[in-house]
C-alpha cells in the first residue's frame, strides 16, 4: 500500500434524494449523507465524522437508525447489487456491524428501510418491479419472511415497524395503504383499503394503533387499526403583505455574508417586501414527523404545519406554521423559498426540528420560537450555511488566505474558509457558471459564464465585477502561480490576459477538439494543455507557440499537471491509464483498474499524487509512481470527481464533484520524504472595501447616531411622564391600602377574642376525653390480662402434643428409609446381572458381525475380479464387430447416396407430372359440381316460390272472409248502442234542465222568505207577506196533484235510469273488447303478409343471381352452341324448357297482383271502418298499437316488386 494518507476533514454539501436523509443521534449531533458518507455533525461545536461508504459503492439510497441510537443502516448498490450495511455507532470509529448481501430473492436495490423497537429486526423494500418487503433478523443475517408488496409496479416510498409492536409493519405508496403483521413465519395483511385509493407519499406512527398519512394532494389521513379516523386538507395560503417575502432592488445578482446560525435576521441592504402571490397549487405532504403534543407534516413548497390533538377528540388541529424564509441572497427570491421538505425530525427532547429540502439544503428551528410567534408563521434558519444544490464545475485556492472558491450548475458562486470551515461569500446569478480561477492573493477571482467572462473583486461582503470579456463558455480559466496572468479556453482556443492592464496578450490556438484542463508551470513561463483530441500541448508564452506535443486521437483527456520541476507531464482521460509525458513521447502508463480517471493533481512537494475517479473515489499515490497497484482508495464522492487541488502548503487536498459536494482532506506523507512548509507568516486579515460602500456606511452610521440621540431624549421625557404617573398611582394605592390595614385590624381583634373563647371551651372537651379514655383503657387492660392467660394455657397444651406428633414421624422416616436402602440394593443386583448377561450377548454378537464383514469382502472381490474378466472379453469382442459393421457400412453409403441421388431426380419429374394432372381433374370437378348444385338450387326454389303463393292466397280468402262477417256484426251492435246513448242523452238534458229550473225557484223563494222575516215583530203585516208569498209559488193544481205524483215519478225515474246505465256500461266493455281482439288479428295479418312479400323479393333476386351465375359458367366452360357443337343433344331439353318458364313466371306475376289488389280494397274498407268506431264516443283504440300506412306500404311493396 501506498504511504500517502488522506484523512477527510470536513464537508461542504448534503444529499436529499436518499430516503430518511437526516436524524437526530443525540441532543447535539445530528446524521446525514454527503457524498458517499454519512456524517455525524455536532451543531454546538462544528465538528464533522464520517462513515464512509462501502468499496465500489454506486451510491446510498437509503438510511435508518435503530430506535435505541445504536446502530446505522445503510442501503447501497455496489457492483449493481444491493446490499445493507449495518454500523455501530456507539463504538469509535464507528466499525461495521454486519452486511445483508446474499439474498434468495430478487432486488435492484432497497428504497426504505426501518427498525423494529427493540433493534433485533429491521425491515426493507426493495423497488420495482421486484417491489420485496423483506422481515430480517440482521444479527443472524436470516430473513424471517418475504412478500411482494405490490403486484401493479406501483412506486413504494415508505416502510416502518409499529413502535410498540416488533410484528406489525405498515407500508405507503402509489394507491396503496397497508397493514401487515408477522405471524407463523410470513407477513399477512391486516386490512382492507376503502374508498378511492390515494397517492401516499409519507406515513407516521402516532401510537400504537394509530397512523397519520398524507398524500399528494395535500390530504391527512388518520388510521386507527387500519381504519380512517379523521380526514382534513391542506390549504395552501397565499403570502401576506407582512411576510417574509423579499426581493432585492438592484441587480438580479444577490449576495450576503452569512451570519452566524443563532442570528435571527440576515445581514442584507435594500430589501422591501414584494407584492407577488404565489399560484395556488395542491401541497404534496412528503414528511412527517410525530412529537408529544401530535405531529408535523410538509404541507407544500416551503411549508411546515404544526398539529396538536384536540382534547377529548380523536382529531387534530393545526396549530403552527413554520416557512422556510425567501432568501434575499437568491437570484429570484420569489422562488428561492419553493422548496419541497422531503424529511423532518424531532430533537429527543423534542426542543429542535430540522429538515431537508429538495435542493441540498438544511434547515432548523428551535420550538419554542413557534410558540412565541403567535399568529404568524415562524421561519426556519440554515442549520449550517447554504450549499450548492447541482454539480460543482469549478474549484480553486489561494496563497495568502485560506479561502476556497466553487461555481456550480445552480448559477452561483461561493467563498468558503477551510480553516473555520464556514462559507464567506455567496453569490447568484442568471447565467450558469462553468469554471472559476483565485487569485493569489485572495482579492479577485475570474469566472466563465456561459456568455461571458468576468474578472470580479471580493470585497468584505459583495462579489462585484469589474472587467468583462466578451469568452462564450468559458469550461476552464486560471491564473498563473505569480498571478500576473490568467488563462481563459473557448473551445479549442486558450486566451490569455495579463491581470495589470486587463488586456488579451495572446490566444493560443492548435487543438482540434475542445481544452479540457490548464496548468501553469512554476515560474509561469510555460502553459500545458490537454483536450478531448488527445492533444497534450506545452506553449511557450513568450512566443505564443507549441515547443512539445503529445497526440494520442483514441484517447479524450479529462485532467493535466505538471511536475514541480516542469520536466514531467501527467495526464488522464478516457483509456483508463495514467500517463507520464516527456519530450513530446509517453514515457510511461500506468493502468487505472476498470474505471476512468477525471482528475489529478501532484503535490509542490513532488511527493504525493492523488487522482480523481469516475465513481468518486480518490486514489493517493506516491511519486515516482510505483509499477504494482500501490496506492491507497478512499471513499469520498457519490459521482465522478471534476476538480481537484491542494493548497500551497500541500496541508490540506479540495476535491469537488457532480454530486454538488465539496470534501476537505488533511494529507501527508509516512515516510516523512515531503518538506512541511512553515507558514512564516500567518494568512492575511485584508479585505477589499469600496469607497463607495465606505461613505454609505459612514453615512448609516451618523443617521442611526442621530436616531440614537432622538431616541434617548424621547425615552428620557416618556421616563419623566411615567415617574409622574406612576407617583399618582402609588399615592393612591398607599391611601387605600392603609384603609384596608385599618379595617383588617379591627378584623383581626375580634378574630383573636373568638379563638379564646374557643380554646377555653377546646381545653373543657379535651380533658373530659382523657378522663374518659383513662377509664376505658383500665377496662380494657384487665380482660386482654384475663385472655392472655387463658391463651398461654393453650399453647401449652398444643406444644406437647406438637412434640409427640414429631417424634412419631421420625420414627417412621427412619423405618422408611431402612426399608428403601433394601430395596435399592436388590434391585442393583438384579440389574448388574442382567446388564452382564446382555454385556456377553452383544460381545458374541458383534464378533458374528464382523465374520459377516470378512465374509462378504472376500465374496465381493472374487465377483469383482469375475466381472473384470468378463466385461474385457466382451469389449474386446464387440470391438472386433464394430470395427466390421463400421466397413460395411461406409461402403453401403456410398452406393446409397448414388442411388438416393437417382431416386431424388426421378421422384420430382413425378411429383410435378402428379401435380400437374391432379390440378386440372380437380379443377374439371369442382366445376362441374358447381353447375349441379346451382341447378338443383335453381328447381328448389321455384318449387317453394309456388308452394309459398299457393299458401297465401289460400290464408288470405279464409281470413278476410271471417274478418268481413266480424265486421258487419260489430257494425250492427255498434249502431243499436249508438241509438240507446242519444236517446239517454236527451232525457239526462230534459232532467238537467228541470232541475235547473227548480234550483232558480228556491233562491227566489229563499229571497222573499228573508223579507218576509224581516216583519217578524208585526203580525198584520206579516200575515200579509206569508199570503202574498203562498199565492205566489203555490198553485191549484199542485196542490191536488203533488202529493200523489211525486214519489211514483221518482221512483220509477230512478229504475228506468239505473238500468239504462248499466246496459250502457256492459255494451261499452263489449265494444272495447271486441275491438281489441279485431285489431290483434288485423295486425297479426298486416304483419304475416308483409313478411311473406319480404320473402318472395328475397327469392326472386336470389333467383336472378343463381341464373346469372349459371350463365357466367356457362360461358367460361364454352358450353353454349357455338363453342361445343357436340353437346347439343344434351342441351335440348334445358332449351326446350326455356320458353315455358317465363310464360309461367308472367301467368304467377299476374295472379300475385291479382290478390294484392284485392288485399289493398280489403284493407282500406277495413280502415275506413275503424275510423268510423273511432269517432263513436266510448271507443278506444288499443294504447301503442299504430297500424301501417297503406301508401307506405304501397310504396315498399312497388319497391320489392322492381
Amino acid at each position: 500500500m501506498s504511504t500517502v494518507v488522506a484523512q477527510s476533514l470536513h464537508v461542504f454539501g448534503f444529499r436529499s434524494h436518499v430516503a430518511n436523509n437526516v436524524f437526530f443521534f443525540d441532543e447535539q449531533i445530528i446524521i446525514f449523507p454527503s457524498g458517499n458518507h454519512c456524517v455525524k455533525y455536532n451543531v454546538d461545536q462544528k465538528w464533522q465524522k464520517f462513515i464512509p461508504g462501502s468499496d465500489k459503492s454506486q451510491g446510498m439510497l437509503a438510511l435508518s437508525i435503530s430506535p435505541n441510537r445504536r446502530y446505522l443502516a445503510i442501503s447501497e448498490t455496489v457492483q449493481d447489487r444491493p446490499i445493507i450495511t449495518i454500523y455501530e455507532l456507539s463504538s469509535i470509529p464507528c466499525r461495521k456491524r454486519k452486511v445483508l448481501s446474499n439474498f434468495d430473492f430478487p432486488a435492484q436495490k432497497f428504497i426504505s428501510m426501518s427498525f423494529s423497537p427493540d433493534s433485533k429486526y429491521l425491515l426493507t423494500q426493495s423497488s420495482p418491479p421486484e417491489s420485496n418487503l423483506v422481515y430480517w433478523l440482521w444479527e443472524k443475517q436470516k430473513v424471517m419472511a418475504v412478500i411482494r408488496s405490490d403486484l401493479q409496479n406501483n412506486p413504494i416510498y415508505q416502510v416502518s415497524i409499529n413502535p410498540q409492536d416488533n410484528t406489525q409493519v405498515c407500508v405507503t405508496g402509489s394507491g396503496m395503504f397497508k397493514l401487515l403483521r408477522f405471524t407463523e413465519g410470513t407477513l399477512k395483511q391486516t386490512n382492507f383499503q376503502r374508498g378511492e385509493p390515494q397517492n401516499y407519499l409519507a406515513h407516521a406512527w402516532i401510537t400504537e394503533e394509530k397512523i397519520i398519512v398524507g398524500t399528494d394532494t395535500g390530504k391527512l389521513f388518520l388510521f386507527e387499526s387500519g381504519d380512517a379516523r379523521w380526514e382534513t386538507s391542506i390549504m395552501v395560503k397565499e403570502p401576506e403583505n407582512g411576510s417574509k417575502s423579499l426581493e432585492i432592488i438592484h441587480e438580479s445578482e444577490s449576495l450576503i455574508e452569512f451570519p452566524p446560525v443563532s442570528s435571527p435576521v440576515p445581514s442584507y441592504e435594500q430589501i422591501a417586501a414584494t407584492s407577488s402571490h404565489n399560484q395556488l397549487l395542491l401541497p404534496q405532504v412528503f414528511a412527517i414527523a410525530t412529537y408529544s403534543k401530535g405531529f408535523a407534516c410538509s404541507a407544500g413548497p416551503g411549508r411546515v404545519l404544526l398539529y396538536e390533538k384536540v382534547e377529548d377528540k380523536d382529531c387534530y388541529r393545526e396549530s403552527r406554521e413554520i416557512r422556510i424564509p425567501t432568501d434575499p441572497q437568491s437570484n429570484d427570491p420569489s422562488q428561492s423559498d419553493k422548496q419541497d421538505i422531503l424529511c423532518m425530525c424531532f430533537s429527543p427532547s423534542e426542543e429542535t426540528l430540522i429538515a431537508s429540502t429538495n435542493k441540498n439544503q438544511l434547515y432548523s428551528i428551535t420550538m419554542s420560537l413557534t410558540e412565541i410567534s403567535k399568529g404568524e408563521p415562524a421561519h426556519f434558519e440554515y442549520l449550517m450555511y447554504p450549499l450548492h444544490s447541482a454539480s460543482i464545475l469549478g474549484l480553486s485556492t489561494c496563497i495568502r488566505k485560506p479561502l476556497i472558491a466553487t461555481c456550480s450548475l445552480d448559477r452561483s458562486v461561493r467563498i468558503w474558509n477551510y480553516e473555520s470551515n464556514t462559507l464567506e461569500l455567496f453569490k447568484e446569478y442568471q447565467e450558469e457558471a462553468y469554471s472559476i480561477s483565485l487569485h493569489p492573493s485572495g482579492h479577485f477571482i475570474v469566472v466563465g459564464f456561459a456568455d461571458k467572462l468576468r474578472l470580479m473583486n471580493l470585497l468584505i461582503d459583495d462579489i462585484r465585477s469589474f472587467k468583462e470579456y466578451s469568452v462564450r463558455g468559458c469550461k476552464e480559466c486560471s491564473f498563473s502561480n505569480g498571478g500576473h496572468l490568467f488563462a481563459a479556453v473557448s473551445g479549442n482556443v486558450i486566451h490569455i490576459f495579463t491581470t495589470s492592464s486587463l488586456e488579451n496578450i495572446t490566444n493560443l490556438k492548435g487543438h482540434t477538439g475542445k481544452v479540457r484542463s490548464v496548468v501553469w508551470n512554476s515560474d509561469d513561463s510555460k502553459l500545458i494543455s490537454a483536450g478531448t483530441d488527445g492533444a497534450v500541448y506545452e506553449w511557450n508564452l513568450s512566443t505564443g507557440k507549441r515547443e512539445t506535443e503529445c497526440v494520442i486521437k483514441s484517447c479524450s483527456y479529462n485532467s493535466v499537471t505538471i511536475s514541480p520541476d516542469g520536466k514531467i507531464i501527467f495526464a488522464v482521460g478516457s483509456d483508463h491509464t495514467l500517463k507520464e509525458i516527456a519530450d513530446s513521447s509517453v514515457l510511461r502508463e500506468v493502468s487505472a483498474f476498470d474505471v476512468i480517471y477525471t482528475a489529478i493533481i501532484i503535490s509542490h512537494s513532488g511527493r504525493m499524487m492523488f487522482v480523481g475517479t469516475s465513481v468518486g473515489t480518490i486514489r493517493a499515490m506516491k511519486y515516482p509512481l510505483p509499477a504494482q497497484k500501490e496506492f491507497n482508495e478512499y471513499q469520498a464522492h457519490a459521482g465522478p470527481v471534476t476538480k481537484m487541488t491542494l493548497t500551497f502548503d500541500d496541508q490540506f487536498l479540495l476535491t469537488v464533484a457532480e454530486d454538488g459536494c465539496l470534501f476537505t482532506w488533511k494529507v501527508f506523507d509516512k515516510d516523512g520524504r515531503g518538506i512541511k512548509r512553515e507558514r512564516e507568516v500567518g494568512f492575511a486579515e485584508e479585505v477589499l472595501v469600496t469607497k463607495t460602500d465606505m461613505e454609505e456606511k459612514a453615512q448609516v452610521m451618523l443617521e442611526l447616531k442621530t436616531r440614537v440621540e432622538e431616541l434617548k431624549m424621547e425615552n428620557e421625557y416618556q421616563l419623566r411622564l411615567k415617574d409622574l404617573n406612576y407617583s399618582e398611582k402609588i399615592k393612591e394605592l398607599t391611601d387605600k391600602f392603609i384603609q384596608e390595614m385599618e379595617a383588617l385590624k379591627t378584623k383581626n381583634q375580634v378574630l383573636k377574642t373568638e379563638k379564646e373563647r374557643q380554646d377555653a371551651a377546646h381545653q373543657e372537651y379535651l380533658d373530659e376525653l382523657l378522663d374518659k379514655q383513662s377509664r376505658e383503657l383500665q377496662d380494657l387492660e384487665c380482660c386482654n390480662n384475663q385472655k392472655l392467660l387463658l391463651e398461654y394455657e393453650k399453647y401449652q397444651e398444643l406444644q406437647l402434643k406438637s412434640q409427640r406428633m414429631q417424634e412419631e414421624y421420625e420414627k417412621q422416616l427412619r423405618d422408611n428409609d431402612e426399608t428403601k436402602s433394601q430395596a435399592l440394593e436388590e434391585l442393583t443386583e438384579f440389574y448388574e446381572a442382567k446388564l452382564q448377561e446382555k454385556t456377553s450377548l452383544l460381545e458374541e454378537a458383534q464378533e458374528d458381525v464382523r465374520q459377516q464383514l470378512r465374509e462378504f469382502e472376500e465374496t465381493k472381490k472374487q465377483i469383482e475380479e469375475d466381472e473384470d474378466r468378463e466385461i474385457q472379453d466382451i469389449k474386446t469382442k464387440y470391438e472386433k464387430k464394430l470395427r466390421d459393421e463400421k466397413e460395411s457400412n461406409l461402403r453401403l453409403k456410398g452406393e446409397t447416396g448414388i442411388m438416393r441421388k437417382k431416386f431424388s431426380s426421378l421422384q420430382k419429374e413425378i411429383e410435378e407430372r402428379t401435380n400437374d394432372i391432379e390440378m386440372l381433374k380437380a379443377e374439371q370437378v369442382k366445376l362441374q359440381g358447381v353447375i349441379k348444385s346451382l341447378e338443383k338450387d335453381m328447381l328448389g326454389l321455384k318449387r317453394e316460390i309456388q308452394e309459398r303463393d299457393e299458401t297465401i292466397q289460400d290464408k288470405m280468402e279464409t281470413e278476410l272472409e271471417r274478418f268481413h262477417k266480424q265486421n258487419t256484426q260489430l257494425e250492427l251492435n255498434i249502431t243499436e248502442l249508438w241509438q240507446k246513448l242519444r236517446a239517454t242523452d236527451q232525457e239526462m238534458r230534459k232532467e238537467q234542465q228541470k232541475e235547473r229550473d227548480l234550483e232558480s225557484l228556491v233562491r227566489r223563494f229563499k229571497t222573499d222568505l228573508h223579507n218576509c222575516v224581516a216583519y217578524i215583530q208585526e203580525p198584520r203585516l206579516l200575515k200579509e207577506k206569508t199570503r202574498a208569498l203562498f199565492e205566489k209559488y203555490v198553485q191549484r193544481a199542485d196542490m191536488v196533484e203533488i202529493a200523489g205524483l211525486n214519489s211514483d215519478l221518482q221512483q220509477e225515474y230512478a229504475r228506468q235510469r239505473e238500468h239504462l246505465e248499466r246496459n250502457l256500461a256492459t255494451l261499452k266493455k263489449k265494444v272495447v273488447k271486441e275491438s281489441e281482439l279485431h285489431r290483434t288479428d288485423y295486425v297479426r295479418i298486416m304483419q304475416e303478409n308483409v313478411s311473406l312479400i319480404k320473402e318472395i323479393n328475397e327469392l326472386r333476386r336470389e333467383l336472378k343471381l343463381t341464373r346469372s351465375q349459371v350463365f357466367d359458367l356457362e360461358s367460361a366452360l364454352k358450353l353454349t352452341k357455338k363453342g361445343r357443337p357436340q353437346e347439343i343433344a344434351e342441351t335440348a331439353p334445358t332449351t326446350a324448357m326455356a320458353p315455358v318458364s317465363p310464360t309461367k313466371r308472367l301467368n304467377e306475376q299476374e295472379e300475385t297482383e291479382r290478390i294484392i289488389e284485392m288485399q289493398r280494397l280489403e284493407i282500406r274498407r277495413l280502415r275506413d271502418q275503424i275510423q268510423e268506431q273511432e269517432q263513436i264516443p266510448g271507443f278506444h283504440t288499443i294504447a301503442g298499437i299504430r297500424l301501417p300506412s297503406l301508401i307506405d306500404s304501397e310504396v315498399d311493396f312497388e319497391v320489392h316488386t322492381k
